[in-house]
């Protein structure tokens, strides 16, 4: 008698010896089956992770089946997976999604435990982190992967233990300026339709612990020390001033390699390497006079022209790079234009 389909796939994942084959195998597993017959699916994932042959795939299963579990479900599996080495990883977020507030004292434990390797103790912060709502992660990068050794924040985390572990308030949403809302000027229309656009890709991806794609104003601080610096247009300084960008990338067809908007806080440095040594703290000899960094794709410098400021706006040139000398080309007419382009591509 032929076997069923799901018990089917069952014995062939168990017995496919070769990786591409098994990944195919997989995804047709959660593809036919992970919805109607979401139990028995993560018994077959759960069995493999403990037992399979290919080893690595056994680690790439725990995202699967930390994606699949749901409360009450397989913490001792979990609670056995963060003794693993090489499932330990995924199986953080697994033990919390199953054992919810019970993971705390076994994770904080994984945190501060010198004898894993740091992927997984920072793996275990940031978990903490999001599921509690402490600061923890605050500034620090989303993927746990890119942490330092000081990042894990322990004595915070050994604080928090010994409080008994109180719920956060998470972290804030960046303040943007009440124009956005209700945009009257031709700048404030540009500013709020890149808002826009801003906003639904953070809908999709946002970690505010390190919040990106915002307009947001800025600090006092940092437009005193920019205005000290240049003279700008008015429309430019006013974008700063309110709606200066936070980690703002634009993903498009046009800008095949992203196009980085700076903020208020970045562009002093932003002129580093094109205008400015910050070795010998001189200027750099060919860098035209005047030209002020404010974006760059892929390291393309789009630059306002301080020198040809009209009405309250400059034009915007741009550049490749690495092509010897600069060869500067007409962008747009005006900052407004500009910020119109990159809403519109955004």
């Amino acid at each position: 008698m032929a076997l069923a389909p799901l018990a089917a796939l069952h014995r062939k994942l168990f017995d496919e010896t070769d990786g591409v084959k098994f990944s195919k195998l997989k995804d047709k597993l959660l593809a036919k089956h992970a919805a109607s017959d979401r139990l028995a699916v993560l018994d077959i994932l759960i069995g493999y992770a403990r037992e399979g042959q290919l080893l690595h795939w056994r680690n790439f299963l725990m995202s699967d089946i930390a994606r699949l579990v749901e409360a009450c479900e397989h913490a001792a599996f979990f609670a056995w997976a963060l003794e693993q080495p090489e499932l330990a990883y995924w199986g953080v977020d697994g033990l919390l999604k199953s054992a919810g507030k019970d993971a705390y004292a076994p994770l904080v434990a994984l945190a501060a435990s010198s004898a894993s390797s740091l992927d997984v103790r920072a793996k275990a912060v940031k978990s903490l982190a999001v599921f509690s709502g402490q600061p923890f992660d605050a500034g620090l990068p989303t993927d746990p992967g890119h942490w330092k050794p000081d990042s894990l924040r322990l004595d915070a985390v050994l604080a928090w233990q010994r409080d008994g572990y109180p719920d956060g308030t998470g972290h804030a949403r960046p303040a943007t300026h009440a124009s956005l809302d209700d945009p009257r000027t031709p700048l404030d229309k540009a500013a709020a339709r890149l808002e826009k656009k801003l906003a639904a890709r953070r809908r999709k991806e946002q970690d505010l612990a390190q919040p990106s794609n915002w307009l947001t104003p800025a600090s006092a601080a940092d437009m005193a020390g920019i205005v000290q610096r240049w003279a700008l247009p008015e429309h430019y300084r006013r974008f700063l001033a309110c709606y200066s960008p936070l980690m703002v990338l634009i993903d498009s067809e046009e800008y095949v390699q992203g196009l980085t908007l700076y903020g208020a806080a970045e562009l002093l440095k932003a002129q580093h390497g094109y205008a400015w040594n910050p070795v010998t703290q001189e200027g750099i000899s060919g860098w035209p006079e005047g030209y002020l960094v404010i974006a760059d794709a892929g390291a393309d410098p789009y630059c306002l022209d301080l020198g040809a400021v009209q009405d309250g706006d400059a034009p915007v040139y741009t550049a490749e790079h690495g092509a010897g000398a600069w060869q500067f080309v007409r962008h747009a007419d005006g900052f407004i234009d500009f910020l119109n382009e990159i809403a519109t591509a955004a």
